[in-house]
């Protein structure tokens, strides 16, 4: 295997890191007017991802970084015919980020709330606009001969990109009610379970047009049995939790997003971004990729830092693994 392939399969366990754990964090946060019933119940349900969300964005800005190292041309490319809906992303997770911090700073119904709208927004727009972006890597872009897009965002909102959207926004608001469901005790559980049945079978169907869609335009046998198999798994998941197994539901979930998005980047190679204008104007994993100098020290630099990565995430996670209620939440936010 060309050390191309190496980064280009490095890259996609990357985005599946992120979109299995920023996943639920996300769903976590558009779901807080939907599971809580009161302030504190809202605090229990942030106080389920305080500790480790910001960890789950190291994976964003590591595929990122990775991608920019060892694919220019490709990240050149995406970041000028993406500049809009990356920027809504990027906008949305530092005011995210922001009302985290800032939620308890002033015991003020009207404060807290306002902080509240802004954790919502924060993650309702990147779990759609990532879905937008991904289904538009996957079905190409308008790339010249140049590797330079020469569309406008209109053409980034197309049908199945609009799908994509909806498919993410509706998994992971799932996942984040399952996680909630296997992070809380009493009825904030129970409610969040009913409501992980309740997006997850919306989610199942967008899931299965998507995916559906994704096999009929580019898709492999390979590729046809990964996608089964995320469907299988999120089928799995609800079953799961509707007979209140928890973290066999989560962990099904979390293999169903892991397996879908493993399943795009397959139907994706040799390609990084498809030109829908000339097949012959296509980025791929050669003609976007950096040197082989740079992509041997790059692999060096990650052999040597990414078990660590992966043991302090690995611990955090242990650390904050018991679940918590109301009764753990003190009376003032202070």
């Amino acid at each position: 295997m060309e050390l191309t392939d190496i980064w280009f399969v490095a890259i996609a366990v990357l985005w599946v890191g992120y979109f299995v754990l920023e996943g639920f964090d996300f769903g976590v946060g558009m779901l807080l007017p939907v599971i809580a019933r009161d302030d504190t119940e809202r605090r229990v349900m942030i106080n389920t991802i305080g500790p480790l969300w910001d960890g789950n964005e190291v994976w964003l800005i590591t595929a990122g970084g990775a991608t920019f190292a060892a694919f220019p041309e490709w990240y050149a490319s995406l970041f000028s015919g993406f500049y809009l809906p990356l920027l809504l992303i990027l906008l949305a997770l530092i005011v995210r980020g922001v009302a985290f911090e800032y939620r308890a700073k002033r015991d003020s119904r009207t404060w807290r709330r306002r902080w509240d709208a802004a954790i919502i927004a924060g993650s309702f727009v990147p779990a759609l606009l990532w879905g937008v972006a991904f289904a538009n890597i996957v079905r190409g872009v308008k790339l010249d001969a140049r590797h330079e897009y020469v569309g406008t965002v209109w053409d980034l909102l197309n049908p199945y990109a609009l799908l994509g959207g909806l498919t993410t926004l509706a998994l992971f608001a799932a996942h984040g009610a399952v996680f909630v469901a296997l992070k809380t005790t009493g009825e904030i559980s129970g409610r969040a379970a009913g409501v992980a049945l309740r997006t997850g079978v919306v989610a199942a169907v967008l899931a299965v047009v998507f995916l559906t869609w994704t096999q009929l335009a580019g898709g492999q046998a390979g590729t046809v049995i990964l996608a089964a198999l995320a469907v299988l798994s999120f089928a799995g998941a609800l079953a799961a939790i509707a007979r209140g197994r928890q973290g066999w539901s989560f962990l099904f979930s979390a293999v169903a997003i892991g397996v879908a998005v493993i399943s795009l980047f397959a139907v994706l190679y040799p390609d990084v971004l498809p030109s829908t204008i000339n097949p012959a104007y296509s980025l791929t994993v050669e003609n976007a990729a950096a040197t082989p100098k740079t992509l041997g020290i790059m692999t060096w630099v990650a052999v040597v830092f990414l078990p660590v990565v992966l043991l302090y995430q690995g611990w955090t996670y242990w650390v904050f693994r018991r679940r918590i209620s109301v009764r753990d939440i003190p009376a003032s936010s202070h």
